[in-house]
């Protein structure tokens, strides 16, 4: 059982102490509930001599605990109040090489390249960063092995999605990697408590060698945009109207590759997108 003493209360008190308060326009809610904490650990696993990427480190309450596993933490903060304040509650780690804070916008920065791989990523997301953090963690290498994110659970849940609840951002991020929801997080778990519930979602990317080449990849997102702008609806209508193909050439990959014309967008799995992409060939860009 862990020692730390963890709560709303205690947030609250050290956010008074060090003059910091949350900032609804950074969508700051920090963690303050110990169990969850030490579970989010568990799932991460820091290991002596790994590397991890953590983003929006907060109170460094997760910092702390990937430090005491034996962790090198690279830590990006936007809010220059908390990175004073980890500045010095973590002056030791950070004398010692073993914590680099970065200060600044987590979207500014060239995320894959801030450690050197092989590295995890360990991070609370505020809420509306947490598609552009994903494009830029997989969208190109060097990919972490593995990521473990706190988000918002209907986020994670799409993101984890089986065919008939897919979205695009499912499909982009299941091309990538493995998913999967590890536990939910009640709101009551964060101070202040947000409007919604959270969800600890589990990444482990593919290797490189399991992608298309640049040129197949660009052709699958054109594709896969243009079914999801109109996500229930048939596909085969939808993909006449948004793309700039003729309506047989539809039909026919359609028909080779399987896919009944009447299927929706989200029933479609990655592999089946895939298969489509290639039976359709090059497209010009669309709308």
């Amino acid at each position: 059982m862990s020692t730390l003493r963890l709560d709303p209360r205690h947030v609250r008190r050290v956010l008074s102490s060090a003059g910091l308060h949350a900032r609804h326009s950074l969508s700051q809610n920090f963690l303050a509930d110990v169990e969850v904490l030490e579970r989010i650990l568990a799932v991460a696993a820091p290991r002596p001599g790994g590397r991890v990427l953590e983003i929006g480190p907060g109170l460094g309450f997760l910092t702390g605990g990937l430090l005491a596993g034996g962790a090198a933490v690279t830590a990006v903060e936007l809010d220059s109040g908390l990175a004073a304040y980890l500045r010095e509650a973590f002056a030791d780690e950070l004398e010692r090489g073993r914590l680099r804070l970065v200060e600044g916008d987590a979207l500014d920065q060239d995320l894959v390249r801030l450690v050197e791989p092989p590295y995890d990523v360990v991070a609370n997301l505020p809420y509306h960063i947490t598609s552009p953090v994903l494009h830029r963690l997989l969208g190109g290498p060097p990919r972490a092995e593995r990521l473990v994110l706190m988000v918002q659970r209907e986020v994670g849940e799409r993101i984890a999605a089986a065919p008939g609840e897919m979205s695009y951002l499912s499909v982009f991020v299941q091309y990538h990697a493995r998913a999967r929801v590890a536990f939910r997080v009640p709101r009551e778990a964060f101070e202040p408590a947000p409007k919604v519930e959270s969800a600890v979602l589990v990444l482990e990317p593919y290797a490189a060698d399991d992608r298309l080449d640049a040129a197949a990849e660009d052709q699958l997102w054109r594709l896969v945009q243009a079914g999801f702008r109109e996500r229930r609806k048939m596909l085969h209508n939808v993909l006449r109207r948004q793309l700039p193909v003729d309506a047989a050439r539809v039909d026919a990959a359609l028909a080779q590759v399987g896919i009944a014309p009447d299927r929706r967008p989200q029933t479609l799995a990655v592999g089946e997108w895939i298969a489509l992409s290639e039976a359709l060939g090059p497209v010009p860009g669309g709308r």
